[in-house]
Formats: structure tokens, C-alpha cells, sequence
């Protein structure tokens, strides 16, 4: 079959001229990636509300999906929580296609050109993650080797792995599954040109100027000047923010679509960020020793949110002797999510700290990114820690039935809509972080029906025992450039999965 260049020969050609020694474990990981993304594009033309997908007809040999336009695209049934890389091709009428890029352009709908090019360019940069990442080691002692094994990104969304704006020299520097050290700089900044929040460190001070930390992407490519090199770091899952060595975490400005977003730190998170801390840290002491809050230690912008940066404790302070501490996307790179018990033990706890947190009024955006778990010497799950505060969702009236005063925070992260809550923390958690780490949904059903007995019943529990699962509509989103906000899909209970995908 001929295949047309795309984003994977432009990657090669940079990778043989900065990186020539991985070009051939490049090219022999290409068709896995191919696959990663197809079944990721897959699960969205499966099971998200996109306009033109008029009907949906599952069949002993898979799912067929009618199009507006009279085509039928045929594909293996799509389990909405698998994760790997189950989909090879799919057929569009007689067409068969294995490369999401070609589907995408080949549908034609609105906006798929550029959902084409992310989607080469996810595939391409996901061989590229694939062919750097060695880590043979299934224990690592140090907190960002953890952060390291999560190498294929995203587990849902076919952008997995999509860093426009980032050549193979910068993906090669900057990336987590590449293993780098990042010299980390600063820019003087007058002081009283900034907003503050929290204590700023002496080390980041020069007589009436603070020293913010800059990404050294950020520093070339959107800021456009000269910085003083400052400390080396390890980049962490999100990229952007780094572990300094013996030290707090960095969350850096870096104006760069990784995924789905453009990636800042908005003034309103700096101003924000040390009430909000303290808040959250607050009520995590009412979930009796279960989670942890990442302290904000200090937070500072020159008003812009191209040059800020954040300090945040690492959650190794958490950590009691003989424990580890790792994110939950890291949980499937390791053996234990495949003991039924002890993913129902984790299940149970993940569920605990989530459904009690969202009772007393917050949702968490507990993805596998800013979910970590708390391992005893044994593996066995103990505790929770959550980090990053940007994106939750608070209610006032919920707090308020507790007697809690809401913290000094406005806009979009109020809300006292039961659905608004439940979807960021169902959305998150359930459709996020334990469907990836059951790996499908089979098990995330099984470890679901074993530790929902065991949770105080509220309206949340029953919603989430009887109501579809929310989730992002990722895919609708990247074709909806126009639409702000998020979008929504509802997918079938894990409880009840043989309901399966509906005709519409």
C-alpha cells in the first residue's frame, strides 16, 4: 500500500542527523505506534457523540459505524477502558486503513486536515518516546524514575503523545521517557512588577528582584531571551514540571499544545495558589490519614502566564520507611494491577478518598498524572497523595452542609452542579486512572463490583453504581476547535459492560 510522507519520515530524517543510533529502533517501533493511536481514534469514532457518526451497530464480528455521508466504517468491538493496542486496522467501505493519520484524512469531516497532522505527528513522536525509553528496572529508587516508565503518554486520548513545536532534538532534551536532565534557569523579574503567593526562597531572590524559573523551551520559543542557568531537574509526566534534586518540584510556564492544551500558569492560579493549598490540605485531614495534598510552597508570576512558575513539595515527603511513591499511570508498569485482589484493594481506597472528598464539596482531577499511590514494602496499596490543584472543582453549597468555609477562589472552579461534579471526578478517576490500571473493562467491572459494597452510600456511590460513565470527549474536542470548554461522552457502566455501545 502506498504511503504518502507524513510526520514519522520528517522525524526519521531529524533523528538521523541528531540521533543516528536510534533510527533503526525507531522505524521497528513505528507500527506499534500506529496501533496505540488507531485504537485510541477507535475508541472515540466508538463511543463519542460525534455529528457524524449516525449510527452504531455492534455484530458478532465487531462494531460498524454508519457515517452521514453513507460510508460504513467497520472495526473489532471497542471496549471503552482497554488499554494497549488491540485495533491494527479498521475498514472504510472496502478501504482498509492502519494508520489513524489516513483514516482521519480519508473521513473528511470538518477540521480533519490538522487533526490529521496531530494525529502523525502523536504517532510518529510515540515511536520516538518507544525507541528512547530503557528502563529495565521494575523498582526505581528515585521519585522522577517512576515519572520515566510512563512512556506512551495519554491512555485514552489518540494525541497521546502529540508535542507540536517540539523537534526531535527538543523531544530527545526535554521528554520524561528519555531520561534528561534539564538545566533549569531564571529570569530576574522586578518585584514589584510580580504577584506573589506563599514564601519565595532566598535562592530566588536578588536584592529587589525575583529569580523566576524558565524552561529553557520556553526561554527560546516564546519568551525569546537569554536566562542564568539555575539547577538541573528531572522532568516529570506533565514535562513541564521538574524534580530538582533533594528538592521541591518546579512547575514551569511552558506555552506548548501537549495533548490537548496549550500548557501556562494563569495569574489567577498564582494569586490563588497558596489559599487554595491551604484549603485542600485542610480537608484531606478529614479523610483520616487516607490522602495527602501536595503543599504549594510558593507561586510567582510577572503578571503573564508565559513567565511564572510554582513550588510544590514532592510527594516523596509522604513517604514512610520501606514505602515507594508513584504515580498511578506508572501502576501498569509494574505487575501488580494484575491480582484481582489487589486491584480491588486499590480501587476501594481510590474510591474512599474520592467519593468522601467529593461529598464534602471537591472534585478531584484525579487522572493518573496527578493521582499518586502510596505503596507499603510489600506493595500493598496504603495511602493517597494528590498534587496539582489547578483543575478541580469545588462546591459551595456541599461545603457548606459540612460547616467548611470555601476558599478564596472564583470563575470556573466553583460549581455546585451535581453532574459538573461527578463527571470531573467520575471522568477522572473511574473512565481515567483505574480504567487504565485494570487495563479493561472486564477487570475494571470486577474490581468495581468488589469495592463498592465497602463505601458509605451517598447519592455519588448510587450514581456511580447505576448512571453511565462520564468521560472527555477527547477527540470531539481536537475537531471542535471553536467550541471552548470541555466536551462529554457517556460510556457504558463497567458494572454492566454487556449493555455495550447503542445504535443512535
Amino acid at each position: 500500500m502506498h504511503r504518502p510522507p507524513t510526520a514519522d519520515t520528517g522525524i526519521a530524517e531529524e533523528l538521523a542527523a541528531v540521533r543516528p543510533g536510534l533510527l533503526t529502533r525507531y522505524t521497528a517501533e513505528l507500527p506499534g505506534a500506529r496501533a496505540a493511536v488507531l485504537t485510541r481514534l477507535w475508541r472515540a469514532l466508538a463511543h463519542e457523540p460525534l455529528p457524524w457518526v449516525t449510527g452504531r451497530v455492534p455484530g458478532a464480528h465487531g462494531l460498524a459505524l454508519r457515517l452521514a455521508d453513507g460510508r460504513m466504517l467497520h472495526g473489532p468491538a471497542a471496549d471503552p477502558y482497554a488499554t494497549g493496542a488491540y485495533v491494527t486496522a479498521v475498514r472504510l467501505d472496502r478501504e482498509r486503513y492502519d494508520d489513524p493519520a489516513r483514516l482521519t484524512a480519508a473521513l473528511g469531516v470538518r477540521h480533519a486536515s490538522g487533526f490529521a497532522a496531530e494525529l502523525a505527528h502523536s504517532v510518529a513522536s510515540l515511536a520516538l518516546s518507544r525507541a528512547g525509553a530503557d528502563h529495565p528496572q521494575e523498582w526505581p529508587a528515585q521519585d522522577w524514575e517512576w515519572e520515566q516508565r510512563v512512556v506512551d503518554g495519554h491512555p485514552f486520548h489518540p494525541n497521546c503523545r502529540s508535542r507540536p513545536g517540539f523537534s526531535v532534538a527538543d523531544q530527545l532534551a526535554y521528554g520524561p521517557e528519555h531520561g534528561p536532565v534539564v538545566e533549569l534557569g531564571t529570569v530576574p523579574v522586578p518585584a514589584a512588577g510580580c504577584l506573589l503567593s506563599g514564601d519565595w526562597p532566598d535562592e530566588l531572590r536578588d536584592g529587589g528582584r525575583l529569580l523566576l524559573p524558565v524552561h529553557p523551551w520556553q526561554a527560546a520559543h516564546v519568551l525569546g531571551r537569554s536566562y542564568d542557568v539555575w539547577r538541573p531537574a528531572r522532568p516529570l509526566m506533565s514535562l513541564r514540571t521538574l524534580a530538582l534534586p533533594g528538592g521541591p518540584h518546579v512547575k514551569t510556564a511552558l506555552s506548548a499544545r501537549l495533548t490537548s492544551s496549550v500548557r501556562d500558569i494563569s495569574v489567577a492560579s498564582v494569586r490563588t495558589a497558596a489559599s487554595l493549598s491551604g484549603f485542600a490540605e485542610a480537608l484531606a485531614a478529614r479523610t483520616d490519614g487516607l490522602l495527602h495534598i501536595t503543599r504549594t510552597l510558593g507561586a510567582a508570576t510577572a503578571h503573564s502566564a508565559d513567565l511564572a512558575a510554582l513550588l510544590r513539595e514532592s510527594p516523596q515527603v509522604y513517604a514512610g520507611p520501606g514505602e515507594r511513591v508513584l504515580p498511578v499511570a506508572a501502576l501498569a508498569t509494574t505487575s501488580l494491577p494484575g491480582s484481582p485482589a489487589w486491584l480491588a484493594a486499590f480501587t476501594r481506597l481510590a474510591l474512599t478518598v474520592g467519593l468522601r472528598l467529593l461529598d464534602l464539596g471537591v472534585a478531584l482531577e484525579a487522572h493518573g498524572q496527578n493521582l499518586l499511590v502510596v505503596l507499603a514494602a510489600d506493595g500493598s496499596p496504603r495511602r493517597l497523595v494528590y498534587r496539582d490543584l489547578a483543575d478541580i472543582r469545588i462546591s459551595p453549597a456541599r461545603l457548606a452542609r459540612h460547616g467548611i468555609a470555601p476558599p478564596d477562589v472564583a470563575g470556573r472552579l466553583l460549581t455546585d452542579d451535581d453532574t459538573a461534579l461527578r463527571r470531573k471526578l467520575f471522568g477522572s478517576l473511574v473512565a481515567g486512572a483505574l480504567a487504565a490500571t485494570a487495563g479493561s473493562g472486564p477487570a475494571l467491572g470486577t474490581a468495581l463490583a468488589a469495592a463498592l459494597p465497602d463505601l458509605p452510600p451517598t447519592p455519588d456511590l448510587l450514581a456511580l453504581r447505576q448512571e453511565p460513565l462520564p468521560a472527555k470527549a477527547l477527540t470531539l474536542m481536537r475537531l471542535s476547535p471553536g467550541t471552548p470548554g470541555d466536551r462529554w461522552t457517556s460510556l457504558p457502566n463497567p458494572l454492566v459492560l454487556e449493555r455495550g455501545p447503542s445504535d443512535q
